[in-house]
């Protein structure tokens, strides 16, 4: 297998992982607020981190890389699961799983800018073609105030998401993808410990099992073993090139919302997201 390939496969496997997680935090907000859950997630995230590079790591950050480092912690252990969580107060995880259609164009914009990637002009045409889909669903189907702050916030934390991606995808090219997000989680720890305290939750037998299995989800899969994956697939098949196969992350976790969390899923939704998919292979292709 080459190593576009290889990081297509690695890719492919956290996105699946990946499918799960805006479920689970809808589930885990039932039982915690947004602001905690996000210092929870990620402090158990980082036991696990501690322990594997205790164990296993070959390679430390040098100095210059520690702002990178920074920069991906602040991302995908703060900025991303703060405002995703925020926004499912107000919208579905369904609703929310359509933005992460974006994805994949905010990690090329991002790995264009700090990576140096040049993607082919076709890309950004199946690049944007799935971002407008998205974009007219939304339009058309906000219904109220909430929808708007949520999609909003949505739309922000998948900005912010992109550069965590890109950022990360850089740093992995030397420190190897699993090593990025361990000491990722290492450097947001201090300031988790602190949220964490600041929000404590004042009664814990008010969160239900579901809660605590969002909460379970959501720090081992999707804050710390999904990562493994990505990160080595963006550092060997190219952010902007594996970044596309997000756009199946919409329609995976659909299923899992409609499944799990028996919310409704009308036709437009699902429409726009097998539209979506049908982009990804042009931008596959392209890339």
């Amino acid at each position: 297998m080459n190593s576009r390939d290889q990081g297509l496969t690695l890719g492919l496997i956290a996105v699946v992982i990946f499918s799960g997680s805006l479920p689970a935090t809808r589930a885990a907000i039932t039982g915690f607020e947004p602001m905690f859950l996000t210092a929870a997630r990620a402090l158990l995230a980082a036991l696990g981190a501690v322990l594997a590079l205790a164990f296993f790591a070959n390679e430390r950050p040098e100095r210059s890389e520690l702002r990178s480092l920074i920069v991906v912690a602040a991302a995908v252990v703060v900025g991303y699961p703060l405002l995703s969580a925020i926004a499912l107060t107000e919208i579905s995880a369904a609703r929310g799983l359509l933005f992460t259609g974006l994805l994949p164009l905010s990690t090329a914009m991002w790995a264009v800018a700090r990576g140096g990637e040049r993607p082919h002009p076709a890309f950004w045409v199946f690049a944007a073609a799935g971002s407008a889909l998205l974009a007219v669903y939304a339009l058309s189907n906000g219904g109220n105030e909430g929808a708007l702050v949520g999609d909003s916030l949505m739309v922000v934390a998948i900005v912010v998401c992109g550069l965590g991606y890109a950022e990360g995808a850089v740093l992995s090219r030397r420190l190897g993808g699993w090593q990025v997000i361990c000491w990722a989680l290492v450097v947001a720890a201090p300031v988790m410990l602190a949220l964490a305290l600041f929000t404590w939750p004042a009664q814990w037998p008010s969160a239900r099992s579901s809660a605590w299995l969002g909460l379970g989800y959501v720090a081992l899969w999707s804050m710390l073993i999904g990562f493994f994956f990505w990160y080595r697939a963006l550092a060997i098949g190219g952010a902007s090139r594996v970044g596309q196969i997000q756009l199946l992350q919409p329609l995976l976790g659909i299923g899992l919302s409609a499944a799990l969390l028996h919310e409704r899923v009308a036709w437009p939704l699902v429409a726009t997201a097998v539209g979506v998919v049908g982009c990804v292979a042009g931008a596959r292709r392209a890339a």
